[in-house]
């Protein structure tokens, strides 16, 4: 009868203290840390130009025939073909006959072309209210690695090939989002920080002037606040290798603002600090030049993601099908109402001892999004996630494939990636990924704005009725 060989032990059985206490390096000093970030800095940027052209830049690839039939624009190839040849100011694209390949700028001009000239049954743009600000979208879970980063600009992606005009806001000090876009950021004072200390020097500056009057002793105003007041977000705003996608980028300093905020607040108890980040945005025109305004947040619930969930019309919260990305989404939702709640009480004793209308936070709509979704192993789960938290919920659950994989390995976003680097099959299903993600957020907006729009007919009809 043969023996059955005697299983190892585990590797964690016999260790010597000795021998471990030989393989220790010595003990590590603050110094250390910078060493390990400067080579990860260095590594950074190495992996990021992957994505990059030669001269260290990012460029946004040309779009073929098929892709703009089959994606952007409800035309036949053929249609198209007999287009452009009836229509030489038209651009037409490089390569051969059977297979130009166009710019997004290009696809744009002709989208606007069958729009004005294409068959009166068909949508060739998305449609877009005039007369109402864009719509601001916040990405915002406080778990990381949720996918937060990646649905935003995605998401940016999506839009901009619908042919709307795209701001992408990074509060993120980790600065992912400004490195997929492109995005150079040298320091604080070339993110949304400036922004916030301005709107604080501005209500300071309210307050100063009551002061005054009143012959009590005015509140300092540093150099910082001083120097706040001559940004503007359009001095901050960069354009990144898309066309009509605009960035304010974020890195590490900006995580300063955390600090700083809570000083500013404690100063002036009067300052509504949540509604920095939309006055700066309402006040200066921004909403105006814009059709949506998407924001990407820290994974905390700090002042930045604050002021991004205040500013937000609609709130997009990314999780994972597993138990303990719901536990956390579902304390997420604890925290903005136990947060808001707060602001709310507290805010409105004051308006009501000084007889003013009591304020209220809204959100046209929330969503929360599962992605990185492996149908084979999490349906289940996927289906209590749904069943809890009902409406909150996109019907769509992003799945993961390895297109989505390859691409975020190249610091480039699945709409970035040439499908002639994949199977056919592999782009299709990648691609459908955020498609569908962004068909049903697409659904939300255009729901929102035209509801938005119905009310503003019924107020300029009361105000005529009136008159």
């Amino acid at each position: 009868m043969a023996l059955t060989p005697k299983a190892p032990p585990p590797p964690y059985f016999n260790i010597d203290p000795a021998k471990a206490a030989s393989r220790l390096g010595e003990p590590i000093d603050t110094a250390r840390f910078a060493k390990a970030a400067a080579f990860a800095a260095k590594g950074r940027d190495d992996l990021a130009k992957r994505g990059y052209a030669p001269d260290g830049k990012k460029r946004l690839r040309r779009f073929s025939t098929w892709e703009i039939c089959r994606y952007l624009i409800d035309v036949a190839p053929a249609h198209l073909r007999r287009v452009l040849k009836s229509h030489p100011d038209l651009p037409q694209g490089t390569g051969e006959a059977g297979s130009k390949w166009f710019t997004l700028e290009e696809v744009l001009t002709l989208r606007e072309h069958f729009a004005t000239e294409g068959a009166s049954n068909k949508q060739y743009k998305s449609w877009r209210p005039e007369g109402l600000p864009a719509k601001i979208i916040s990405v915002a879970n406080f778990k990381g690695g949720v996918g937060k980063t990646s649905t935003c600009a995605h998401l940016a992606m999506s839009a901009a090939l619908d042919g709307y005009r795209v701001l992408v806001i990074d509060l993120d000090s980790q600065g992912s989002l400004t490195s997929i876009m492109g995005g150079t950021v040298q320091d604080e004072w070339s993110t949304a920080f400036p922004l916030i200390a301005k709107d604080f020097a501005r209500h300071l500056q309210a307050e100063n002037t009551v002061r005054r009057a009143k012959g009590t002793p005015e509140l300092p105003f540093d150099e910082t606040l001083t120097e706040s007041l001559q940004v503007s977000p359009r001095n901050l705003i960069q354009e990144t290798h898309w066309p009509n996608i605009d960035l304010i980028g974020a890195q590490l300093n900006l995580y300063w603002a955390e600090f700083q905020v809570p000083v500013w607040r404690m100063q002036v108890r009067s300052w509504p600090l949540w509604d920095a980040l939309t006055n700066a945005l309402d006040s200066e025109g921004i909403l105006d030049e814009y059709d949506v305004i998407l924001l990407d947040t820290p994974p905390a619930l700090g002042y930045l993601t604050i002021n991004a969930l205040a500013a937000a019309d609609i709130l997009l919260v990314p999780l994972g099908a597993s138990f303990l990305e719901f536990d956390s989404t579902g304390r997420f939702f604890d925290m903005l109402y136990s947060t808001f709640a707060s602001i709310e009480e507290g805010e409105n004793r004051i308006r009501r001892q000084d007889g003013l209308p009591e304020m209220k936070f809204e959100w046209d709509a929330v969503r929360a999004l599962i992605t990185r979704f492996d149908a084979s192993q999490q349906t289940d789960l996927a289906n209590v996630i749904q069943a809890y938290f009902g409406d909150f919920m996109t019907t769509y659950r992003q799945e993961v494939t390895a297109m989505v994989g390859q691409a975020g390995e190249q610091v480039n976003g699945i709409y970035e990636a040439d499908y002639r680097e994949f199977n056919r099959d592999t782009y299709v299903r990648g691609r459908e990924a955020f498609d569908r993600t962004w068909a049903e957020v697409k659904e939300v907006l255009l729901g929102t704005w035209w509801r938005d729009l119905q009310e503003l007919k019924a107020e300029e009809s009361d105000d005529g009725k009136a008159t």
